[in-house]
């Protein structure tokens, strides 16, 4: 076994790795950015090397970098993680040349499945079944477009050469092909360096299913059951679960047959997954995998093993720790991606410091897998996961009410997260039962996407408690015992109470709160309260309300308060009655960036009249690519923007005026 590795990667994957690393008694060395220097992979790893610049084209990227660093450490092999450089035939060469052993399968294999049409014609000729569709290696408008009219719409745009959903556009009809292709191919090439794509049939109610392959130096291969990952937002995963709901053992042996199938006929060596599209009975070969997936713990918790350490074993020469009749499926594992990202705002990705955060203990069933700590940065310039949130149950049901119970003791504030959204999306009645497609979150969206609702009287009433608890004891220290410095709410005549002006949105809602003997009585728009609460060493509130017990939090920064309370968060915000009122927000001809990101081009120019939906430039944040469009007729008064210009989240770009 090796004694040193290198990992060339970073965030949670790179934790994950060094945990299993330091398991089997290897030492692990970390490689980061110059904005990664105090990242939490750096700080678990035995030693970490600068690789450059925070820009991954200018550190993770960098090959001769990654090479250099492993020698320096004196690293016998590199696992690459996922993205990044794991399915780079070119980086697999570099390491075989500089005597590292590369964690992952051979350079050929890499190539055969790097390219998603060379890919399709090898299946094709090994008998795995495909998706009808265009492969060719001919990108002239003229093909593209005869090949999509014989396919029919509506059909899909691929990237060849990567996946993650990079460079993928559904195309609803023939208008929609010109921009979808310019989009998708823009995207590819940025992404990978490639723009080529392929096109397929667009399927209406597909489920995405994909199986867990593995393959030694001596000839073994096996698969490690399945995986549902239907839950998707812009081609991106979601919610991911093992085994997939519905599956019978009929339809798991043929689709793990064609998943070795398709390895064999690559020469595969290490952990893959092969991807299928499915729906009704029958099921196609999307993509091969070469490398680890995100998703691999909810495989790991059904089959009770490490596939970290079983690449590990197999890059180290050693055959499969297992044999395909000795694995066995053990209960029902479901794993959520938490995004830094505003749902509301499709999805944009969120930047900024975590100002705080609170992971569900990792017992009875639960696991966390993290590269974030409280007090970390989100930046533009790598991926925008914050953690992923696994659990493991007896049963679909159990997992599924355990990682309810993990979701809503999850705490984070700063950056804009899907936190709501996948609590949404396990309390959805369709999947509770099942019944999931890579359609779902679109179809659900007027539900899973709708505006949160106004704070519950829980919340009120931790607010309410937190601010009467920071005002005990604020008396003047000069004559403590003057009934006018005590912040008890004391009056002269009658109940003593305080008024609490509390706006979240526009809309203002007036408490009075009385101090009583460890609690308060409040008075809430629905009704009276009597309210005992105690604060924490943590800060933490315990409350009794309403008959019941329950916890909450409260986080406070000058008058704007953040409310954890029933597994919500509730931005409130303490109003002054007597301060002057706020001023209006920005004016409509201010064309603001919707995320944080670079600016690729500017389409717009001063002086220019543009029409209602006109491109005025496109933005690109995390790989992901966005046209601004003017949102009416006008004229151009300004650009405050160029391209390659990094802006900030709701930057002013362009002035617009009248036309």
């Amino acid at each position: 076994m090796f004694e040193t590795i290198l990992i060339a990667n970073r965030g949670e994957i790179a934790c994950r790795v060094i945990r299993t690393a330091r398991r089997m008694g290897i030492r692990a060395v970390a490689v980061h950015s110059e904005a990664d220097a105090g990242a939490m992979h750096v700080a678990m790893a035995d030693e970490s090397r600068l690789l450059g610049p925070a820009p991954a084209r200018e550190s993770y990227l960098r090959i001769e970098a990654v090479i250099a660093a492993a020698r320096a450490a004196g690293a016998e092999a590199i696992h690459p993680g996922y993205g990044f450089l794991s399915e780079n035939a070119e980086f697999a060469e570099a390491c075989a040349g500089a005597g590292i052993r590369f964690i992952g399968p051979p350079p050929a294999a890499i190539r055969a499945m790097g390219s998603k049409s060379a890919a399709k014609a090898l299946m094709e000729h090994a008998g795995v079944p495909l998706v009808p569709g265009y492969h060719g290696e001919d990108q002239s408008p003229a093909v593209l477009r005869e090949a999509a009219n014989r396919i029919g719409f509506p059909l899909l745009i691929k990237a060849s050469a990567g996946g993650g959903g990079k460079g993928m556009k559904v195309v609803r009809s023939a208008g929609e092909l010109e921009e979808a292709l310019a989009l998708a191919k823009g995207e590819a090439l940025s992404a990978f360096g490639d723009d080529h794509v392929l096109l397929e049939r667009y399927l209406t109610r597909p489920r995405h299913i994909e199986i867990q392959v593995f393959a030694d130096g001596h000839g073994n291969f096996l698969h490690l059951f399945e995986r549902d990952c239907s839950i998707q937002r812009r081609h991106q995963k979601v919610v991911e679960e093992a085994p997939a709901p519905g599956m019978d053992a009929a339809r798991r042996e043929a689709m793990g047959r064609a998943a070795c199938d398709a390895a064999r006929a690559i020469g595969y060596v290490g952990a893959g997954t092969v991807e299928f599209i499915a729906e009704g009975e029958a099921f196609h070969f999307m993509e091969m995998n070469t490398r680890l997936q995100v998703e691999h713990p909810v495989t790991e918790a059904i089959t009770g093993q490490d596939l970290v350490e079983w690449q590990l074993r197999v890059a180290a020469g050693q055959p499969l720790p297992l044999t395909q009749q000795a694995l066995r499926i053990a209960g029902h594992a479901v794993e959520v991606r938490l995004y830094a990202e505003d749902p509301a705002r499709d999805f944009a990705p969120s930047t900024g410091r975590v100002e705080h955060l609170r992971f569900p203990a990792a017992a009875g069933g639960i696991r966390v897998d993290t590269g974030i700590r409280e007090g970390d940065a989100v930046t533009v310039h790598y991926d925008p996961m914050i953690a992923k949130i696994i659990a493991h149950g007896p049963d679909r049901a159990g997992a599924l009410a355990r990682l309810d119970q993990a979701l809503a003791a999850t705490e984070i504030a700063g950056p804009a997260t899907n936190l709501g959204l996948l609590r949404a999306i396990l309390q959805q009645p369709e999947f509770r039962a099942g019944a999931v497609d890579t359609g779902f979150i679109e179809r659900h969206g007027g539900v899973l996407l709708a505006p949160p609702g106004a704070a519950p009287r829980t919340a009120l009433a931790a607010a309410a408690a937190h601010l009467l608890a920071r005002r005990v004891g604020s008396a003047d220290p000069a004559d403590p015992h003057s009934p006018w410095a005590e912040a008890t709410a004391w009056r002269m005549n009658g109940d003593g109470f305080q008024d609490l002006h509390l706006a979240e949105g526009e809309a203002v809602q007036v408490l009075r709160a009385f101090p009583q003997p460890g609690g308060l009585r409040l008075e809430l728009p629905d009704g009276d309260a009597e309210i005992a609460f105690t604060v924490g060493p943590d800060g933490g509130l315990a409350l009794q309300m309403d008959g019941r017990a329950f916890p909450a939090r409260v986080l406070q920064e000058s008058n704007r308060l953040m409310v954890f309370a029933d597994g919500a968060a509730h931005a409130l915000r303490l109003v002054d009655p007597l301060s002057p009122a706020a001023s209006e927000g920005p004016a409509a001809g201010r064309i603001l960036a919707p995320m944080p990101g670079r600016v690729l081009e500017v389409l717009a120019s001063p002086g220019q009249s543009v029409q209602r939906g006109a491109v005025l430039l496109v933005l690109e944040a995390m790989k992901v690519q966005m046209r601004i469009v003017a949102p009416a007729a006008g004229t151009v008064v300004a650009v405050h923007c160029a391209a390659g210009d990094l802006v900030e989240d709701g930057a002013e770009m362009v002035s617009l005026g009248p036309g």
